[in-house]
């Protein structure tokens, strides 16, 4: 049996995990990323990482065929760059090159959120399908799109932002400089931002209480919806539709089989999608809609590190040729 390790990189913490060439999940560690040592102490700290999960699943180092990264922020898969990665302080970090020659096997990186949606696409909740355009909903909201397995770019790899397309009627800024960007209203922040704008304008609910506690999240809207609460109710509604009419864009351009909608914000399941399939049936030609499916992430936390595992394999077997540290084709 041949293994890919699949790693998540994030600003607090890293998670790696060996994979099986079946997408299955063997054995996973997680460690503190501790990005304020700098780009080597953690690609460091990434390569004994992968020593110590070898180690304790029991495989031999010669198993392994390549590693993938999911790393934040803007990245070069071609050349294995970290371009911009603001929680990391990170840019133009080498992060292929110098990873592969720490471990010995080719390394290829690319952006979390595909690395997450390209792991649903080929083990999760769109498996089997040729066309398969993932959302996740977390502290904003990304996207991207697996044809055929594999990874649509655009131009300079900025296809997917799918969360700054202005939507009509919404008046919230946005940290990109446009207001009414989709994730201003589908995200844990915007979900959060609209339940505290009512309940500061008087709105009575069950969520008052958390909100005065200062403790107000998306779960909690969530939680009071499953209790009745109408102002709950009234933000999932609002939310799914917001989120309807920015995927009505999407579905038209990718025509995908499946819609997987992944991330932390997600777990509100049918509270959230129940008004997203409903906009969508006045907002997208019924062609599209009769094979669409509209599914919930299955992967949760372990998506990122399935998807770069299996990145990492589709990337080897496409350039057998490629030597360790070189991830000079995508």
């Amino acid at each position: 049996m041949r293994y890919m390790v699949g790693m998540d990189l994030g600003g607090t913490n890293i998670v790696c995990g060996l994979v099986n060439e079946h997408y299955e999940l063997v054995e996973k560690i997680k460690a503190p990323t501790e990005a304020a040592l700098g780009s080597e102490h953690v690609l460091t700290k990434m390569a004994n990482m992968i020593g110590e999960l070898l180690a304790k699943a029991g495989v031999d180092r010669q198993d392994l065929i390549a590693v993938g990264a999911g790393c934040p922020g803007f990245i070069d898969p071609v050349r294995g760059v970290s371009v911009f990665a603001s929680n990391l302080k990170w840019n133009n970090v080498e992060v292929s090159r110098i990873l592969g020659d720490k471990v010995g096997v080719p390394v290829f990186i690319d952006n979390d959120v595909r690395m997450y949606i390209f792991g649903e696409a080929m083990s999760g909740a769109g498996r089997g399908a040729n066309v398969v355009h993932g959302v996740t909903i977390g502290t904003g909201l990304a996207c991207a799109t697996v044809v055929n397995e594999e990874l649509y770019y655009g131009g300079d790899f900025m296809a997917g932002e799918l969360g700054h397309v202005v939507i009509d009627g919404e008046k919230t800024p946005c940290g990109c400089g446009l207001v009414g960007c989709l994730e201003t209203v589908v995200s844990a922040t915007g979900i959060v931002r609209q339940a505290r704008e009512a309940l500061e304008a008087g709105k009575e609910s069950l969520l008052r209480a958390a909100y005065e506690q200062g403790t107000l999240s998306a779960a909690d809207v969530s939680a009071a919806y499953d209790e009745g609460d109408l102002l709950a109710q009234e933000i999932m509604e609002h939310t799914g539709k917001v989120l309807g009419r920015g995927l009505a864009y999407s579905i038209t351009l990718y025509s995908p089989d499946v819609v997987v909608i992944g991330g932390g914000a997600s777990l509100a399941g049918e509270r959230l999608l129940a008004s997203v399939r409903e906009t969508l049936k006045s907002s997208v030609y019924h062609g599209y809609l009769e094979r669409l499916t509209i599914r919930q992430g299955e992967l949760i936390d372990d998506g990122g590190v399935i998807g770069s595992a299996a990145f990492a394999k589709s990337r080897v077997e496409k350039w057998s040729d490629v030597p360790y540290g070189d991830a000079t084709h995508v």
